[in-house]
């Protein structure tokens, strides 16, 4: 039987995170890194968003780059770690495919996630992190309070796509893998 929002079956999605969360720990996946950091705070500032994030998933979604406003910035923080039930990230990873809302409240599916009142989140573009054995391992997306033009969604999907690339291709080199092609 499928799960009815994403279409998964159970035993499939049992696995997948079986198989994750071997590869977080193999690929020493658990704590903070300097240089995902870097990359969310380029990804912000490419994006014009206040937030970016790389996550991973385990048991929580698990920001281990994370660019989030400073509190002169009158917008809430966000910490390292997430719940599965909170953003769009979840969405992300069932689909395997990268999502670019520029407006989250155009659809009722988005506009009711817990993000919205948590960090006021408005527009979301996010891609998957796919290891060269398919395992999705989480994400790296970028979210703010303000609607975007749909004008930019080409361009937001692109430039998200672009991240997830060059993330991929830093844990390709800090895991001793030949690159994701």
């Amino acid at each position: 039987m499928s799960h009815p929002a994403t279409g998964h079956r159970p035993d499939r999605q049992n696995t997948e995170q079986e198989e994750r969360a071997a590869l977080v720990r193999a690929m020493g996946l658990d704590r903070p890194d300097a240089r995902l950091d870097e990359f969310a705070r380029r990804l912000a500032s490419d994006a014009r968003t206040p937030y970016a994030m790389v996550n991973i998933f385990g048991d929580t979604q698990q920001f281990l780059g994370l660019c989030t406003p400073g509190a002169q910035d009158l917008l809430p923080e966000v910490g390292r770690s997430m719940s599965l039930a909170h953003g769009y990230c979840p969405e992300v990873v069932a689909r395997r495919s990268a999502l670019v809302l520029p407006d989250v409240f155009a659809s009722p599916r988005f506009a009711g996630n817990e993000v919205v009142d948590l960090i006021g989140i408005r527009t979301y573009a996010g891609a998957p992190l796919i290891h060269p054995s398919g395992v999705v391992l989480g994400t790296v997306c970028c979210v703010g309070p303000q609607e975007q033009p749909k004008s930019t969604g080409r361009a937001s999907l692109d430039l998200i796509k672009g991240y997830r690339d060059e993330v991929m291709a830093y844990l390709d080199h800090r895991s001793g893998r030949p690159p994701t092609p």
